[in-house]
């Protein structure tokens, strides 16, 4: 099996163990009692290059990461050096994530924060809304047939904002159609871990105008981000480039190109 197959494999054992410790009605509950979420689409349509920060520890491929770790002092560094938005990771068995990392940095902060996961059941969305995400990523890989036009509507209906995640060319109609206005290429081959940042450009001529396009992983520097808005890419997601950085708020800067 591949990286990624035995992710999902893990993942569905994980939701079967959720569900049995806390009912969904309880979610259910959590999450009706909470204000709206905030507009992370929004956030990321304003005029300009728009970056989407991401909160993450370590990874399959690269292992720890980051090994002073700390999701709220990270947050909060990104919002003070013009951060748009907050990816957080939330998977632990293989990104060292926790749901409560959702809560505790959108509590330290004003900015939309999107569970980054890999999300296959309505359960993990009712988990995602209670734990008070605004957004959150759905993978085209992994949700096939009409999973996920369902999981996109289900989510909209709980009124979160969705990422839709595609890196194959071959799920580009599956994302169009499920309805997608924000659509993420994943410049990294979640199968291999392989990445390129040329993908993003060899994919966003074949993308209808109208939904925003955020390039996601592998962008390192300005001159990145640069290449890409000149294609016309909205967003980008960066992680790991700033985890590593001895000072990430400088990293920040740099990469917006102040």
């Amino acid at each position: 099996m591949t990286i990624l197959d035995t992710i999902v494999e893990q993942k569905w054992a994980e939701i079967a163990a959720a569900k049995a410790a806390v009912p969904a009605a309880d979610l259910e509950c959590r999450a009706a009692a909470l204000p709206p979420p905030r507009d992370f689409e929004h956030a990321i349509r304003r005029p300009g290059m728009r970056i989407i920060a991401e909160v993450k520890k370590a990874s399959p491929s690269a292992g720890v990461i980051r090994p002073d770790f700390d999701p709220v002092a990270i947050a909060r560094t990104y919002e003070r050096h013009g951060a748009d938005c907050l990816s957080i990771l939330t998977d632990d068995s293989f990104f060292q994530g926790r749901l409560e990392f959702v809560t505790a940095a959108r509590a330290a902060t004003a900015l939309p924060a999107l569970r980054k996961e890999f999300i296959l059941d309505r359960y993990q969305l009712l988990e995602s809304r209670a734990a008070g995400a605004d957004a959150v990523l759905l993978i085209a890989e992994i949700l096939p047939g009409d999973r996920l036009k369902t999981l996109f509507d289900q989510a909209t209906a709980l009124g979160l904002h969705v990422l839709v995640e595609l890196h194959d060319a071959d799920q580009l109609s599956r994302v169009i159609d499920c309805g997608a206005t924000l659509i993420g290429i994943n410049n990294r081959d979640l199968r291999t871990f392989d990445t390129r940042l040329d993908h993003t450009l060899q994919l966003l001529p074949r993308i209808p105008p109208g939904p925003i396009v955020v390039s996601e992983s592998g962008i390192k520097t300005n001159a990145d981000i640069r290449r890409l808005e000149a294609a016309g890419v909205k967003a980008v997601l960066v992680g790991e480039s700033l985890m590593r950085a001895p000072d990430i708020g400088a990293a920040l800067d740099e990469l917006r190109g102040e």
